[in-house]
């Protein structure tokens, strides 16, 4: 058996949480490979919304284990408010939620840095959440990280407050204020207590071995591949690889076992944050994606920049990742246009089109070049079929397989699952 992997090809919040919960039923293993509280994956369904930030969005299914993998950084007190928020779904999440003991774990001293590293950047902010991801995955590469291990040690209290003195002297030299750090460490160290009575596993070992017994397992990216701290958009990136080889680091799973690639994209683009974005739209027409996209940040509530699909950037996102099969989201949203515009390549300042992102495209203040098709400009609200699509949605679809050479294998026109249409 290989593991399939299920990750976003644009700047994040393409919809990944729907459908890791649509695909679910398919699935014994639901596994989260990198990222932290920074994501934000909303799944809706028999008229009840939920945000799912670390956990796995295979926990509204009894029957899958949900894996926080090694490659994630967690956060003791966001953990234990999402499982408490589950309590209303009478989910036993002692039996089907499990955590790896290698995870790194997000200290209060962490956002606090994050805080200060941004403040510091002044208009050249790299637009963060704030949730300490950056500097958790630098204590990470820089070896003085904690992990979810240690809180199980009896030395955890003085391995915390090695790395707590480390960051006062960080943040003393930005002469940033730490008043509110007693009620954070009151907060932390009574949501690790909390954590201490998880089922805290060698998760590469239960990984493995389920493979091992043939059962199927799907890893659940955070973020987006364009925000891949390698190949995304530096520095307007996050700190982990969110591309299908962090699948492999993040899980311990060897790279010839992964199975199928789901690519997973919105009809449109969105970015939260700063970064280039080549297809924004200032004007009146993004406006109204955004209102008829109900485009605000799940995690930080922030407004969502809007622009029509970009398909170099997407055509690479498909290639970094070897992905397999694709799925459109939010096709709905464009049901308002009478005209839908494409991006086919980047106009360069010298006049040069190009079809690929570049080293040197980052600084650049490109210029899209567009293809303009006709719109549907109808409602996909009670469609649930894709033989019932409108002839101009076939022809979106059938225009973007042609361009990407993989094909789309579902289109999502509404937020509930019922609104996931297989083609």
């Amino acid at each position: 058996m290989k593991m399939d992997v299920l990750l976003g090809l644009q700047w994040g919040d393409e919809g990944k949480g729907k459908i890791v919960d649509v695909l679910a039923p398919q699935y014994e293993v639901v596994a989260r490979f990198q990222g932290g509280p920074n994501a934000g994956h909303t799944l809706e369904f028999d008229g009840i919304k939920h945000v799912l930030h670390q956990i796995p969005s295979g926990i509204f299914r009894s029957q899958i284990l949900n894996i926080i993998g090694n490659g994630v950084v967690l956060d003791p007190i966001i953990l234990k408010k999402e499982i408490e928020g589950l309590g209303k779904f009478s989910i036993d999440y002692r039996k089907n939620l499990v955590v790896s003991k290698k995870a790194t774990i997000i200290i209060p001293t962490h956002k606090l840095l994050d805080a200060a590293y941004e403040q510091s950047k002044g208009d050249k902010k790299i637009g963060s959440t704030l949730k300490g991801i950056g500097p958790t995955y630098q204590d990470k590469i820089g070896r003085s990280a904690l992990r979810i291990g240690d809180i199980l040690s009896p030395e955890f209290r003085e391995k915390y407050d090695a790395l707590l003195e480390k960051h006062k002297t960080t943040l003393s030299f930005y002469n940033f204020p730490t008043d509110q750090l007693d009620e954070m460490e009151k907060q932390f160290f009574e949501a690790v207590d909390f954590i201490k009575t998880l089922n805290l596993i060698d998760s590469e070992y239960v990984v493995n071995e389920a493979l091992a017994s043939n059962k199927r397992i799907l890893a659940e990216g955070a973020q987006g591949s364009l925000l891949d701290v390698d190949f995304g958009s530096y520095p307007f990136v996050t700190s982990s690889n969110t591309m299908t080889a962090g699948a492999c680091t993040g899980l311990g799973v060897a790279p010839s076992r992964i199975g199928e690639v789901f690519g997973i994209f919105k009809a449109y683009c969105t970015r939260v944050g700063s970064g280039p974005f080549p297809t924004e739209l200032f004007d009146q027409t993004g406006e109204a994606m955004r209102k008829e996209g109900n485009e605000y940040g799940s995690t930080t509530g922030r407004p969502r920049r809007c622009g029509w699909l970009d398909l170099p950037a997407l055509k690479y996102s498909i290639m970094i990742n070897g992905v397999t099969q694709l799925f459109m989201m939010k096709a709905d949203v464009l049901n308002i246009f009478e005209e839908i515009l494409v991006c086919t390549h980047y106009e360069l300042p010298n006049g040069e089109k190009i079809d690929k992102l570049t080293f040197e495209i980052t600084d650049m203040d490109v210029k899209p070049v567009y293809r303009t098709m006709k719109g549907w400009n109808c409602s996909l609200a009670e469609v649930r079929s894709y033989n019932d699509f409108p002839t101009e949605l076939k022809e979106y679809v059938s225009y973007l397989e042609s361009e990407l050479n993989v094909p789309i294998k579902l289109v999502s026109v509404g937020p509930d699952r019922v609104q996931t249409i297989m083609k």
